[in-house]
């Protein structure tokens, strides 16, 4: 909104979250009218962002280059030893900078469309090999089905008519799916950069930490780094010497405590709703029908999906 791009997008709205896990009770729902809010999120082609940030920055004064290839950090740093700061915003985090967990686990995405209308409702049901994440998306939904790494591959590789099949066994009745678009996988895995912040240097977005997709918060996550960054960028400090080292290590402060919070957030659900014991499937259902009952508490966790650590 702040740079004129939100208006040249047209999203679907999400009015409704509905939580529930297979072959258990327990369900919950989230509701932005609960929350005096427009919308708990939206949905878009990620194809569709990218063009409008484009045109945005090709109609404004920066200069930049396009679809270059810049290299590794040491070849930027000796290319660029004027360079008053370095943001490092996409690529894989580097072995040994910060923390890695593999789940063992693939995302299958493609569109699906329903034989009734989603009503703006995205579902997330967790299922015995992962969530399953349909999104409203114009007239059909994005749908991320979460596989084992072993059957990812087979998974991918399935006609329409087998995946449709499958897809519906493992989301259940509550929707009748009448047909799928193509399908790409990724491993999924959760990586996280130590620090942040270095003197003339920043990370932040999917070279700071890749999440699980679960409840969708690693692109939230990333525009709140981006947010936070400019808004220390646009202090005096910041606009006197950009890649001033306390000047970053200031930025990296006031996103620890989010950064934290988020990566647990989502590593806790798989955590939590991936494990077969019994004390935890009974707890599972417990809280969902919780989160159902008790508006506050299912308020709170709302917040949190939208706001991060200002839902606190």
């Amino acid at each position: 909104e702040r740079i004129g791009v939100w208006s040249a997008l047209k999203p679907t709205s999400i009015e409704t979250i509905h939580v529930s896990r297979s072959g258990g009770f327990g369900r919950a729902r989230l509701r932005a009218k609960d929350l005096a809010v427009p919308a708990l999120g939206y949905v878009l082609a990620a194809s569709e962002l990218i063009s409008a940030l484009d045109a945005t920055l090709r109609n404004s004064s920066i200069s930049y280059l396009d679809r270059c290839m810049v290299g590794t950090r040491a070849d930027v740093i000796d290319a660029l030893p004027d360079t008053a700061l370095t943001v490092w915003a996409e690529g894989a985090i580097a072995d040994g900078a910060g923390q890695f967990h593999d789940y063992h686990q693939s995302a299958v995405l493609c569109t699906a469309t329903t034989k009734a209308p989603h009503q703006n409702v995205a579902w997330e049901r967790f299922t015995e090999t992962g969530p399953v994440a349909l999104l409203p998306l114009g007239a059909a939904y994005a749908v991320v089905l979460t596989c084992t790494a072993a059957e990812a591959e087979a998974v991918t590789l399935l006609d329409d008519h087998e995946f449709t099949a499958l897809l519906q066994a493992r989301f259940g009745e509550r929707h009748q799916f009448v047909a799928v678009g193509p399908r790409v996988r990724y491993p999924l895995s959760l990586r996280w950069r130590d620090n942040v912040s270095a003197e003339r240097e920043v990370w932040l977005g999917n070279a700071a930490q890749t999440l699980h997709p679960v409840a969708g918060q690693g692109f939230n996550l990333a525009l709140r780094d981006v947010w936070e960054l400019t808004r220390h960028l646009a202090s005096a400090d910041g606009k006197r010497n950009p890649g001033a080292l306390h000047v970053l290590q200031a930025y990296a402060d006031a996103r620890a405590t989010d950064r934290r919070s988020v990566i647990g957030f989502t590593n806790g659900l798989i955590e939590v709703f991936g494990s077969e014991l019994a004390p935890l499937a009974h707890a599972r259902g417990a809280g969902l029908m919780a989160l159902d009952l008790l508006p506050p508490l299912r308020n709170f966790l709302a917040r949190r999906m939208m706001f991060g650590a200002r839902g606190w």
